[in-house]
């Protein structure tokens, strides 16, 4: 059996008084798709997926995804779902933002889009000035969120950031401020760290929003175990409680309880 199988999207419209065509489809457009399919297929962990693969072909623009089958008919589930339900509520983040990119693109230049699979002819939906494919359910709040990771980059011309690789959501971009990384006075890429960051959040879903992130605090961290510390911690322990006596202490907490 074929490891891979396709996606197409099809782009009907004219530009001016012609057809829409790959000799007058722009390059902008292409990318801003190449985009909207990563996000289609791999809405949470772009770091591991599987290769896609592109051709542009006429008819009036088609373009041609494959990758591979498993990805393939997890969409086409997402699509025949959409259908049923018309509407994009329930998917995730990610997704529902690529199908509302496209959507606004139908809206702004009166294109209208196919969607399908080679591997189910009733995976199919159609994108249009007609439709209505946004959110209502769009219930994002400003959220504070924890991160674990390896800080990989920091900088940024016009727009400070760093850039934090965790396990579980992959690479992050988060925005912060060029005083920030100026004060910094060791080297801090490729180290450990814990990141306190505010962004957008769905209440329902617990979702995020990745692109909405603002670093609230860099927490230096260090999963090893630090046995001096540990000791510090122990006689600071004993100072204490040196004029406690552990069985009235504990007889006091459980009062009348009898185990």
């Amino acid at each position: 059996m074929d490891k891979f199988a396709s996606i197409e999207i099809r782009v009907k419209g004219k530009i001016g008084q012609l057809d829409l065509s790959p000799d007058n489809y722009d390059v902008k457009e292409i990318g801003s798709m190449l985009k909207n399919i990563e996000d289609l297929l791999y809405p949470t962990n772009k770091k591991d997926r599987s290769i896609i693969t592109y051709n542009i072909e006429e008819g009036s623009v088609r373009h041609i995804f494959k990758t591979s089958i498993q990805a393939v008919i997890g969409f086409s589930a997402v699509l025949i779902q959409i259908q049923k339900a018309n509407s994009i509520d329930f998917l995730e983040l990610k997704t529902a933002q690529a199908i509302e990119n496209i959507q606004q693109v139908s809206y702004q230049k009166n294109y209208e889009f196919e969607l399908y699979t080679s591997i189910n002819d009733d995976a199919n939906l159609i994108i249009s000035p007609d439709s209505q494919f946004v959110r209502t359910d769009n219930i994002m709040v400003d959220a504070e969120l924890y991160f674990y990771g390896t800080l990989t980059n920091a900088g940024g011309k016009n727009k400070a950031n760093i850039h934090i690789d965790t396990e579980e959501y992959g690479s992050l971009t988060i925005d912060t401020d060029k005083e920030f990384i100026r004060e910094r006075e060791e080297n801090f890429l490729y180290k450990k760290f814990g990141v306190r960051a505010v962004g957008k959040q769905n209440i329902e879903t617990g979702e995020f929003d990745k692109g909405s992130l603002t670093l609230l605090e860099l927490i230096d961290y260090s999963p090893k175990f630090d046995e001096s510390y540990l000791n510090t911690l122990i006689q600071k322990a004993k100072s204490s409680w040196r004029d406690v006596n552990p069985d009235l202490w504990l007889g006091e907490l459980r009062g009348d309880y009898e185990a």
